[in-house]
């Protein structure tokens, strides 16, 4: 097993890389002597802020106990008050998952759980190493109305927010969100890994290839190693690896035993390579994951010049569910994720503009039973509002 190359990591914060350090850093060995020497003035509130931002505070608290005085006292106080909290939440989480599972099952309803407690669990062999705010799991899309009712009668809200034309929200969309205002909790209802149009493996080969977990009594169901893979990096290059969680979550699985040869197939056959090669050697230079022989062609050149872009939302703290988004943010990751597709990706998602929004249907109102004239008409309404929204001041 060796590195890939590194990457230029020395415009990140200095408690930004300090934080790395420790991340990286494994108690059984000895702590770096000069660490104090090249860290010499941290700023403590921007410390705690990062460890925050980036939801690491649950793999990093454990270590504090082997620091010494490395680490200020208020520091350690308030990620241990972060961490358990988190513990509490993982749990009340676990509960949530396992009674959500059966009433699927008992319903046969398939169902495959994507993150939450199980991801914690897998990659990390603790519920109380990871954060999660949600339960995200994918069923059939020809279930959807089944598990929706399930949710609804157990005390969920739905978050309508998706506006559809033409049933585009079955390839633009992958997931419905639903509340639960008594036990604050949130669930996620995806059918689809990730929003299109780029191809994915349908439900029926992820089911066929399913893992059951072994964190709970009754059955509940995960995604294979190498479909897990696939999902993680999809889902961290499409955030721009903005948080070091979902960065961490790739080291992790990384260290276990992968089938490289069924993954690498999968990433060749979804168009994947590009953000696989980019999640392996971001991985590589900021936690120093080794990549086995099996797995070289994730380590070309230019998939390190992709991972060295993506250095710009740890420069720059990105937070992506900030609304709205600073201009020149949304414009680099607008342009970075199009630098992530392949050709085939491009070309599906330059012809997906042809098909009509539901912002067609708001500039010129026609009966449902016309709607298919939005496909001509698009070009003229797209150029029509842009013509408006120039105009006003």
């Amino acid at each position: 097993m060796e590195n890939v190359s590194q990457l230029d990591l020395t415009h990140i914060h200095q408690e930004m890389q300090f934080l790395i350090e420790l991340l990286k850093w494994e108690p059984e060995n000895a702590l770096p002597a000069d660490l104090s020497d090249r860290y010499p003035a941290v700023d403590w509130e921007l410390f705690i802020q990062l460890t925050i931002h980036h939801r690491v505070y649950p793999v990093l608290t454990p270590k504090l106990k082997h620091m010494g005085d490395l680490i200020p006292a208020h520091v350690i106080k308030e990620l241990t008050r972060l961490f358990q909290r988190n513990t509490f939440q993982m749990l009340h989480l676990t509960a949530e998952m396992e009674q959500i599972s059966q009433l699927f099952t008992a319903r046969r309803i398939p169902l495959l759980f994507l993150k939450g407690p199980t991801l914690a669990y897998e990659l990390y062999g603790d519920l109380s190493l990871r954060t999660s705010s949600d339960l995200d799991f994918i069923v059939p899309i020809g279930e959807l109305d089944n598990a929706e009712k399930i949710l609804l009668d157990r005390g969920y809200e739905k978050d309508d927010y998706i506006q559809t034309i033409l049933n585009d929200w079955k390839w633009r969309h992958h997931h419905v969100t639903y509340f639960h205002p008594k036990k604050k909790l949130k669930a996620e209802i995806h059918w689809r890994l990730n929003p299109g149009p780029a191809k994915e493996p349908g439900f029926k080969e992820l089911w066929d290839r399913k893992v059951k977990s072994q964190m709970t009594k009754s059955p509940v169901y995960i995604l294979g190693k190498e479909d897990l893979f696939l999902f993680l990096v999809s889902h961290g290059s499409r955030h721009g690896w903005s948080r070091l969680r979902w960065l961490m979550d790739i080291h992790q699985l990384m260290n276990q035993e992968i089938d490289w040869k069924l993954s690498l197939s999968h990433f060749k056959k979804y168009d994947y390579l590009r953000a696989g090669g980019q999640a392996v050697n971001l991985s590589s230079a900021v936690f120093g994951t080794p990549m086995p022989l099996k797995a070289q062609a994730f380590s070309l050149r230019k998939y390190a010049k992709l991972a060295q872009e993506a250095v710009f939302y740890m420069e720059n703290q990105v937070n992506l569910h900030t609304d709205p988004l600073p201009e020149d943010v949304a414009r680099y990751h607008k342009y970075h994720l199009f630098s992530l597709m392949s050709l085939k990706q491009k070309l599906f998602f330059v012809i997906s503009f042809l098909h009509p929004y539901p912002e067609d249907a708001k500039t010129l109102p026609l009966p449902t039973k016309l709607h298919v004239l939005y496909f001509p008409l698009r070009p003229f309404l797209w150029v029509w509002r842009k013509t408006r929204s120039h105009a006003l001041p």
